[in-house]
């Protein structure tokens, strides 16, 4: 008998998941009757910009070899993971050609990061970019 109740219970509940056995009272949440503020709840301050925001300003669209995070460079083939470590643990640098003088680079790294010189720019670190090895892990999964 407990094994028919369990069969019955389970048939069921099969059944009103796929929505075999209706439900009448069930209603859809009537939003229009909510009283919504209408005053804006987020106030943007044009003057006021956070150092990290200032510096990517000042970066654009290359990679800064100084303060860039490991993974802006997957988008230049051959250059993740490996070859983006070795820069971001020699850095920082004076100038996009000091790169090249990285110990340990083989010729093919080499040619992968003369390849690529025009993509890079240095400018000064900037501490709210660095701190706490956030140019290792961004803590962006996907």
């Amino acid at each position: 008998m407990k094994k028919l109740g369990r069969v019955l219970a389970l048939v069921g509940l099969l059944l009103s998941c796929l929505g075999l056995i209706p439900y009448q009272n069930a209603q859809a949440a009537d939003l229009t009757l909510v009283n919504w503020p209408s005053a804006s709840f987020l106030a943007v301050e044009s003057s006021r910009i956070n150092k990290a925001d200032s510096k990517l300003g000042e970066i654009g669209k290359k990679i800064d070899l100084n303060n860039t995070p490991l993974r802006a460079f997957r988008q230049y083939r051959g250059m993740y993971p490996t070859l983006a470590a070795a820069i971001i643990d020699n850095a920082p640098f004076d100038t996009v050609e000091d790169v090249l003088e990285i110990p340990g680079l083989t010729e093919g790294q080499k040619e992968i990061l003369k390849a690529n010189l025009d993509n890079f720019t240095v400018t000064a670190p900037e501490s709210i970019l660095l701190e706490g090895d956030n140019r290792l892990n961004v803590g962006i999964y996907d």
